[in-house]
């Protein structure tokens, strides 16, 4: 089956189209919090997600009503967790371990009163892009452009605390609004990847991208581009070979993301081998 055939189908179109678009800011915000040392809070964000999507699947909920109803507990969640960090002595991994626990502990105990796990609870813990609705594409669309917009309009503040927070802070710059501006903006990705690759493996679509362009960019806008090309192509080339090979789409997409690191790692190693014979070879002719 090729690809202009697979794409004749409205559910194919739907997957790829809404893939793309949350490959993309997966990509670009794992990259900021992989720099600010925030990369669990996907992880942690996933975990309230399971909580979430079982209070909301609960009350019987269409699907795209359940997105909409879910937003507000992450967008909660991710400033609580923040709110920890800050006003306890807690490091952030802790705050974030403490809020995924709760999710976690909320969602088993609403599934097992409301009659046990059902289709769309195990939908949403591995993903099924395949069967995303016409309403959770305009949602991904809509919130799409907004993130796409913060990024874009914070950017430069968003560049300085990533490496600097202190001197950002000193600068001028908002850094407690923008790493709650970060944090809220992680929540709604993660929310549109519960769809995509699954609560169990959200933290790996927004880590492995940004991880990977940290091997072999040289510049940070290029880390940029090459994280949002690899989540963006991996979504593409996932649901493909997922399709022809009969694989669930969720785990292929990670799958190819994690050999598209170990490919980016091993080019990174051998030009350093190469710059030290250089710079060996030049020191013994000095």
């Amino acid at each position: 089956m090729n690809i202009p055939e697979l794409l004749t189908y409205g559910f194919i179109q739907r997957a790829i189209l809404t893939g793309v678009m949350i490959g993309i800011l997966c990509s670009l915000l794992g990259l900021f919090l992989i720099l600010r040392r925030m990369s669990l809070i996907g992880d942690g964000l996933a975990h309230v997600t399971f909580g979430a999507t079982a209070i909301t699947a609960s009350l019987r909920l269409y699907s795209a009503y359940s997105l909409l109803a879910t937003i507000p507990i992450m967008l909660a969640s991710s400033l609580l967790i923040l709110k920890l960090t800050d006003k306890t002595r807690l490091s952030g991994d802790v705050a974030i371990g403490i809020i995924s626990s709760a999710g976690i502990a909320i969602g088993i105990i609403v599934t097992s009163n409301g009659g046990g796990y059902n289709t769309d609870i195990f939908g949403y813990l591995f993903g099924n892009i395949l069967a995303i609705s016409r309403e959770e594409v305009l949602i991904a669309f809509l919130l799409f452009v907004f993130v796409s917009l913060m990024i874009c309009f914070f950017y430069n503040d968003l560049f300085y605390i990533s490496f600097n927070e202190e001197l950002a802070k000193i600068s001028g710059i908002r850094t407690r609004l923008i790493n709650s501006m970060l944090a809220l903006l992680t929540a709604l990705s993660v929310l549109l990847a519960m769809k995509l690759v699954g609560i169990m493996l959200i933290s790996s679509l927004l880590i492995l991208p940004a991880a990977s362009a940290l091997q072999v960019a040289r510049s940070f806008r290029t880390c940029l581009i090459l994280s949002a090309t690899q989540g963006s192509l991996s979504v593409i080339l996932g649901i493909y070979v997922a399709l022809c090979v009969n694989l669930p789409a969720s785990a292929t997409i990670v799958l190819i993301n994690l050999l598209i690191f170990l490919a980016a790692t091993s080019v990174k190693r051998l030009f350093s081998k190469e710059k030290r014979a250089i710079t060996a070879g030049s020191k013994a002719a000095v």
